[in-house]
């Protein structure tokens, strides 16, 4: 039997998943965005960013439009990697039971 891949604890979390495969398909994701498509808290969602942001899987710019405070993630080169082998293993975990 082959050895079980091991899952990245930082990505496995459902909101953070969530967070690094919507942030995979644009160039930049503003804070708002990201909680209205996640439907998460502000507090939960500014806690598993900073844990994204800690890893380097995603990087944080503050700036200010019209006097109010506006946050942007986009997604690192490390945390691209890190996503695609996830998917990686995920798949090779799952095996069989998504090729059917």
């Amino acid at each position: 039997m082959t050895e079980l891949p091991e899952l990245n604890p930082i990505i496995h979390g459902k909101l953070r998943l969530a967070l690094l495969s919507l942030l995979s398909t644009v160039e930049e994701a503003e804070f708002t965005w990201l909680r209205n498509k996640t439907s998460s808290t502000d507090g939960n969602l500014g806690a598993q960013m900073l844990k994204l942001e800690e890893a380097g899987y995603v990087a944080m710019e503050k700036k200010f439009v019209s006097r109010k405070p506006q946050t942007i993630y986009r997604m690192t080169e490390s945390g691209r990697r890190a996503l695609t082998e996830y998917v990686q293993a995920l798949k090779q975990l799952l095996g069989a039971a998504i090729e059917g």
